[in-house]
């Protein structure tokens, strides 16, 4: 899968921006707070219809816009597709793919990419939430309907802590039962999912730390699962129905949920320790890197449209010579990867591709590959 050509309107600090892109290397190049995140930012939110910097898409909207528009031409498989997404301020975002208007969701099944920034540093280091969130993303790329089972979770999880906040205040509690099954139900089939990713993407990530750090280095992905505390036998549903059972005092004090996949964590170690504690800068760098490369590596084994496309935003400046060296060769096999750098230099040669310069939001020149 690769970009051809990007186009936006009131999109950030851009009126408007078009840019063409070839197979391969292509580097946004020029010096810190231009809009080259921006760029790549816009590329992220049509795969994914999220921010990796922002929890909301007022932001993404031009001051004193009403809305923005992402367009690309994407060829994905065998086939060009044009893709649309228009975010709006006081109304539903929209999206076409081909001209034909459809939900935006669909756009992110005709559509991949993964992106590093700065940011995911936060999975290695952040709160549980940041390490969910990327499991959940990863999940929904990978295997689309999932996205449904995310959602209904999401509702039940809101209905049921709202009915633990009427029970607290001496409200009937009555259907807690109810919604303790359409919870363990929709819960279920996330745990399981989340679970199987992460032994899907271990041996990945596993080899991409190895190749940035050295092979005498390790990282290894447990999942930790609040249903799984007090230990026990049984299915996930079995586990899930005891646990919830076990809180019912606590979680009726609290008026809150307090047991299921949205209390979960994903377990980093670098060389056996935890990385949320023990790992140094540079170790969690790469960790982090190699969490996005071993997606990488895991959705080219499993998408029907080839290699998603990769972003690297900023990725070689905490990075040494060798370090660099080694991600140019492991990136370079991809069908299309996108750089930002601030500094041109900091490119490997083996990542010397197109450049497109960019100034004060706006396209300033390019050298063709």
């Amino acid at each position: 899968m690769r970009i051809l050509r990007l186009n936006l309107t009131d999109w950030r600090n851009y009126a408007t921006a078009d840019l063409a892109f070839v197979p391969g290397a292509n580097v946004l190049a020029g010096s810190n707070g231009q809009g080259k995140t921006n760029l790549v930012e816009a590329i992220g939110y049509l795969t994914t219809l999220a921010s990796h910097r922002v929890a909301g898409d007022a932001a993404l909207i031009r001051t004193g816009q009403d809305s923005a528009v992402i367009r690309a031409v994407v060829v994905t498989g065998d086939r060009e597709v044009l893709a649309e997404v228009q975010l709006n301020r006081s109304a539903p975002n929209r999206a076409q793919l081909n001209r034909s208007a459809v939900r935006p969701r669909e756009i992110t099944r005709s559509v991949s990419s993964v992106l590093f920034a700065p940011e995911d540093l936060a999975l290695v280091r952040g709160e549980p939430s940041a390490r969910r969130r990327f499991l959940d993303e990863l999940l929904v790329q990978r295997t689309p309907r999932l996205a449904g089972v995310v959602a209904d979770y999401d509702r039940a999880l809101k209905q049921r802590n709202g009915l633990l906040r009427t029970a607290r205040g001496g409200g009937d509690f009555g259907t807690l039962d109810i919604w303790d099954e359409r919870l363990v139900a929709t819960g279920t089939e996330l745990l399981d999912a989340r679970t199987e990713l992460a032994e899907a993407l271990q041996p990945f990530v596993a080899e991409q730390y190895a190749v940035l750090a050295g092979d005498d280095q390790e990282v290894a992905l447990e999942p930790l699962r609040s249903i799984d505390a007090d230990g026990g036998d049984g299915s996930t549903a079995e586990r899930f129905v005891v646990a919830l059972a076990a809180a019912r005092r606590r979680e009726l004090e609290r008026g809150i949920t307090l047991v299921g996949p949205h209390r979960d964590d994903l377990v980093i170690t670098v060389n056996g320790l935890p990385a949320r504690s023990h790992a140094s800068h540079g170790e969690s760098w790469s960790t982090a890197l190699a969490l996005r490369l071993g997606s990488v590596e895991l959705l080219r084994t499993s998408l029907p449209t080839g290699d998603p496309i990769v972003i690297l935003d900023d990725v070689f400046a905490e990075l040494d010579a060798r370090r660099r060296v080694r991600l140019a060769g492991q990136v370079g096999r991809y069908e299309q990867v996108l750089i930002t750098a601030a500094v041109e230099e900091d490119i490997p040669e083996a990542l010397a591709g197109r450049v497109t310069r960019i100034r004060a939001g706006e396209v300033v020149g390019e050298v063709p590959a």
